[in-house]
């Protein structure tokens, strides 16, 4: 989760058709470490949206509305988002997640956090793409 429409549309899709009554259903976020290393910049986001500061993913979802049996938790954690993804992987049945480009120059130049989930994941995964968000999306 990141508060984009196609973060919102994983989640939703996770709730509404991934799980079944009585499943888990856990929403991270994935917050840049605190300190940067030594040579890197804040100029290019390979991995898509940094979520602001004052964002809370408590809060944040607690304003969506899903039509679901499944329990739904939520989790804050620090570095790659791919890295975490693909780490909460191991002990999941199912991993969603949302893509935020299109293209495949794009993806090649600038990397993908779906790219790198659906290669390394210890899961299956389903990529939302932005195409599937749009018709996810409330009327």
């Amino acid at each position: 989760m990141d508060g984009t429409p196609r973060g919102d549309a994983a989640l939703q899709w996770a709730l509404e058709v991934g799980a079944h009554n009585g499943d888990t259903v856990r929403a991270i976020l994935v917050r840049p470490r605190d300190a940067l290393l030594p040579g890197t910049s804040f100029a290019i986001h390979p991995h898509g949206r940094v979520p602001e500061a004052g964002y809370s993913l408590d809060e944040h979802v607690a304003g969506l509305a899903f039509d679901t049996t499944a329990e739904l938790e939520t989790r804050t954690v620090h570095g790659d988002p791919a890295t975490e993804l693909v780490t909460a992987s191991a002990d999941a049945d199912l991993l969603i997640v949302g893509t935020h480009r299109g293209g495949a120059l794009t993806d090649v130049v600038l990397g993908s956090v779906g790219r790198e989930c659906v290669r390394f994941s210890r899961c299956p995964v389903v990529v939302i793409t932005p195409e599937a968000a749009h018709r996810l999306a409330p009327a």
